[in-house]
């Protein structure tokens, strides 16, 4: 009965899941436990009067300046996950939102100049231990899915003038924004000011220090376009086609 019901649970967000023939009942008979437990952390912020709709909550989630963060329905913040919401704008989570264990998403790190916002889109899936700065400004479009070790910095510090401490100089900020339906790898750095286009895979360790088009393959230190989606699927395309004629 378990197997049937969770995999509908799980059809919400993914409507092709299928359990692997592998999984026994008494695996999924654990990790219903365990959602269960997260639900139920979940439901706490009834206390501080929110309304969590389907908010799951890993051990030791903390969530600063709680009346800045917005929450989607059946949002997942697992272990130890972070959240201060301090800020001139929102903490905004979508729909179907998944960040893993141990990650920070930190819109300011000091009182005297506040950051921006962090907005997640729709069905974003983020692994563990990463970190979202927000100081000038963080989007992530709906279904991005990233992997582990994730960092964002939307802010620069200045250091123009050799007699001052860098710590003491100004910063800059000018924001990143990533597109819809990215797949970013483990390990990736994306600086201030890059603008990521929609449909573009990151590749693991990837450096990204200024903008990239829409429908590209990005590598490297420091990050560049190694190929196009559309151009690759263009040439397989004509390769077919060039097949067939050739063997007609």
């Amino acid at each position: 009965m378990l197997k049937p019901l969770l995999a509908h649970i799980i059809r919400r967000k993914n409507p092709d899941f299928r359990f692997d023939g592998s999984v026994t009942p008494l695996v999924v008979r654990e990790l219903m436990l365990e959602k269960l437990g997260m639900w139920l952390r979940g439901l706490r912020l009834l206390l501080r009067g929110r309304r969590p709709m389907g908010l799951f909550l890993g051990k030791n989630v903390r969530l600063r300046n709680l009346p800045n963060i917005r929450l989607g329905h059946w949002v997942q913040l697992e272990d130890e996950v972070y959240v201060s919401a301090l800020g001139t704008g929102f903490v905004a989570f979508g729909n179907n939102v998944k960040i893993g264990a141990y990650s920070r998403i930190i819109i300011s790190t000091t009182l005297h100049d506040l950051g921006s916002h962090i907005h997640i889109g729709n069905n974003v899936g983020i692994g563990e231990f990463a970190y979202l700065g927000g100081a000038g400004g963080l989007d992530i479009g709906d279904d991005c899915i990233v992997g582990q070790y994730f960092s964002c910095h939307p802010e620069n510090h200045c250091f123009d003038d050799p007699s001052r401490p860098i710590r003491l100089q100004p910063t800059s900020r000018r924001g990143i924004r990533i597109g819809r339906n990215c797949w970013i790898g483990a390990k990736v750095t994306i600086l201030d000011g890059v603008r990521i286009g929609d449909n573009c895979v990151i590749a693991a360790g990837a450096v990204v220090t200024r903008s990239m088009p829409a429908n590209s393959v990005v590598g490297g230190v420091p990050a560049r376009v190694i190929k196009s989606i559309i151009a690759e699927n263009e040439k397989r395309k004509f390769i077919g086609l060039e097949h067939e004629l050739t063997s007609s």
